[in-house]
């Protein structure tokens, strides 16, 4: 089944939006993230990318109030992501309500401490997130801030030899433009990695685009802006999701 999943990111405790990861770009969303849940949760969505920009940018978990809380209050499953980086961290963020979590710094730095949270915790828990920009194809870590120099289908291809089964993958300049998803990026993916189970994120603007992305062939698509400036509606989202 095709997933859409919305993105909530998290900056000093309040939900906010960023243009191509840029922090200077920081635009207030909502002072509630709580709220912003809820509606994705009244609609019918399942869940949510819970995205801690503050552990992004220092390297740890820094909002596990707002993990905690949206898990507490909500049915939605949070997938959690934001300087995950120890095995601590990994069992704080499930202590505080996570069903999954998607890390990609950890994965670049250490990739036998990541193969092994794969293995310790289970494929359908530990997915990675592999970004990039079409310019190069370099994997993007540390909230996008830093190029790792590691090409990203060799990227995957390592941990999909060692059992990894779940990728979300960002075109880092489509991200909070709505220029729409690179479709030809996730089906050079899907070409070489059939059995994966592929997320795209970034561009979204339309129902259209998440039919397109189904129609390739991948698990889910991430979304956030387009939501945000009300460009695809509540009734659009319900309606999609009988559709699925």
């Amino acid at each position: 089944m095709f997933e859409i999943i919305p993105s909530i990111w998290i900056l000093n405790g309040k939900c906010v939006r960023l243009r191509r990861g840029d922090f200077n770009t920081e635009e207030l969303i909502s002072n509630n993230p709580l709220e912003i849940a809820q509606e994705f949760e009244n609609c019918g969505i399942q869940r949510v990318h819970l995205v801690d920009l503050d552990g992004a940018k220092r390297g740890e978990p820094k909002n596990y109030y707002m993990l905690r809380t949206i898990a507490a209050y909500t049915s939605l499953k949070v997938d959690f992501t934001g300087g995950v980086s120890t095995d601590g961290d990994v069992m704080k963020v499930f202590e505080h309500g996570a069903k999954t979590i998607t890390a990609s710094t950890v994965a670049v730095r250490s990739p036998e401490k990541f193969t092994q949270w794969i293995i310790s915790y289970g494929r359908e828990k530990i997915n990675m997130a592999a970004d990039t920009e079409p310019s190069d194809f370099k994997v993007k870590i540390r909230g996008w801030l830093k190029n790792a120099n590691i090409d990203l289908f060799d990227h995957i291809s390592y941990f999909y030899e060692r059992g990894l089964k779940y990728v979300k993958c960002s075109d880092v300049s489509r991200d909070g433009v709505m220029e729409g998803p690179n479709f030809e990026l996730y089906k050079k993916i899907r070409d070489r990695f059939p059995d994966l189970c592929l997320v795209a994120s970034g561009g979204v603007r339309t129902i259209d685009d998440f039919r397109k992305l189904k129609d390739l062939g991948l698990k889910g698509a991430v979304f956030g802006k387009a939501y945000y400036e009300e460009k695809i509606k509540i009734k659009d989202l319900e309606a999609f999701i009988k559709e699925c």
